[in-house]
């Protein structure tokens, strides 16, 4: 493949792009006898007949076609799970984690797969998973390609650059940056850096879109153009490689001869993207009030009914403050939607108090109560009101509609922070019967 990756710009565009001259066929899908004696092979990511407006398919112009490979072998994993996410029980307590650490043996994005939250069902169509990955060595080494019939993945690297080398051409996502793979498409994961580290959101329901904007306008938020899609670049390798599928719930292995990268020309609109989160056009109160999170949605995938998520991924970046007479950091909430939340880099505002590392995590699932520490709070509420910019700082969450319920490996781990809920046990009764509104004495 060609050592840097090119891109495409727009979000669900129908793209076509070849790697060599004259590769894509004119007018016809499937034609009785190919340029450069390539096979046609159509991955769908929709129901045939789905609306036009949410039908997701490409055609691929490849050296062999995917059928030429040997059975799938089932193949044990120990640390990534599948749904309905039944070996601990779901908690109201509100959990936060330590950063894990890097493995100090050989460890590839597979085996470093692990499995943290979630819920839904994979064979309906509905949920979510959330992993984190830790790893040190390229597949390009372990010679190891996969694929996920379980639905999409949305990459957040937080330590070390993301390469993932796909069958549409190579995507390249530093931390700070996103990357989506849809479902079905294969693609190997490369760390050019080293040791990574990052988090994973296994999206099983309708596949991620940009929001409605509504009273926004067509502009704000994420714009479409910003969102890249790589050019056709393709593996003309043999040799001795293993493809692993993620498929209900479990992992399966083969081997095959060749790369299964060898896609030399493609077109449609199933194909893996990035997005550079500093692109995000972020839109906040110019008056007073916290705005709900939901200001703050780069992707959704929708569900039922209209206006629940089965998934948003929404991001606390870089912004302006300045509401006057209002509490900026979030507000003390609790929700009906469960909030997954982590750390790029910085501090996240709502947490001063310390313990929220970046490449740490915490989860809030449905009504449970958390926002700001005390710390926080007591800053907050003493601050002067002026105008200030809030920098250094990148924080995300991955918001369901589902309560995640946490992996027996999370719940266990020495990462899991026993004293979370101390991060709120200092506030005060600050309550005052006799001084309605009355300011402080000078």
């Amino acid at each position: 493949m060609k050592n840097a990756a090119q891109y495409m710009s727009g979000f669900g565009n129908e793209f076509s792009s070849e790697a060599l001259a004259g590769a894509l066929p004119l007018g016809k899908n499937s034609p009785q006898k190919l340029p450069y004696n390539l096979y046609a092979e159509q991955l769908t990511g929709s129901a045939f007949t789905a609306p036009i407006s949410e039908n997701k398919r490409s055609w691929m112009y490849r050296i062999r076609p995917s059928v030429v490979q040997p059975p799938f072998e089932k193949m044990a994993h120990d640390t990534l799970r599948p749904t309905p996410f039944d070996e601990a029980p779901a908690t109201p307590n509100q959990l936060r984690w330590d950063p894990l650490a890097i493995p100090a043996a050989q460890t590839d994005f597979i085996d470093g797969l692990i499995s943290l939250a979630g819920n839904g069902d994979t064979h309906g169509w509905s949920g979510l998973g959330v992993h984190v990955y830790t790893a040190n060595t390229s597949m390009s080494v372990t010679k190891r390609y996969f694929y996920n019939a379980d639905g999409e993945m949305l990459f957040v690297p937080q330590l070390g650059m993301l390469k993932l080398r796909t069958e549409m051409g190579v995507i390249e996502a530093a931390p700070g940056e996103i990357a989506v793979v849809p479902r079905g498409i294969k693609f190997a994961v490369d760390f050019p850096d080293g040791d990574s580290r990052g988090y994973v959101c296994e999206n099983y329901g309708a596949p991620f879109i940009i929001p409605d904007k509504g009273p926004i306008g067509a502009n704000g938020l994420a714009n479409a153009r910003d969102f890249l899609t790589p050019v056709a670049a393709f593996e003309d390798v043999e040799g001795s490689f293993e493809l692993i599928a993620k498929f209900a719930g479990g992992l399966w292995r083969t081997t095959l001869g060749h790369s299964p990268l060898d896609v030399v020309a493609w077109h449609g609109n199933s194909a893996p993207y990035k997005y550079d989160l500093a692109l995000f056009n972020t839109m906040n109160t110019v008056s007073f009030d916290h705005p709900d999170p939901s200001i703050f949605t780069v992707l959704t995938s929708p569900s039922y009914p209209p206006g629940t998520a089965n998934i948003d991924f929404v991001i606390f970046p870089p912004r302006w403050m300045v509401a006057n007479d209002t509490f900026r950091p979030p507000y003390f909430h609790r929700n009906i939607m469960s909030e997954f939340m982590g750390l790029i880099h910085g501090v996240y505002d709502g947490k001063e108090g310390g313990g929220f590392s970046p490449g740490g995590f915490s989860l809030h699932n449905c009504m449970s109560s958390h926002g700001p520490d005390a710390k926080t709070f007591e800053k907050a509420s003493e601050a002067e009101l002026k105008p200030e910019y809030l920098d250094g700082t990148l924080a995300f969450m991955f918001e369901s509609r589902f309560i995640m319920r946490p992996t027996k490996y999370a719940m266990q781990s020495k990462a899991l922070q026993p004293d979370y809920h101390e991060a709120w046990s200092s506030l005060p009764k600050l309550f005052d019967g006799s001084n309605k509104g009355k300011k402080k004495a000078a």
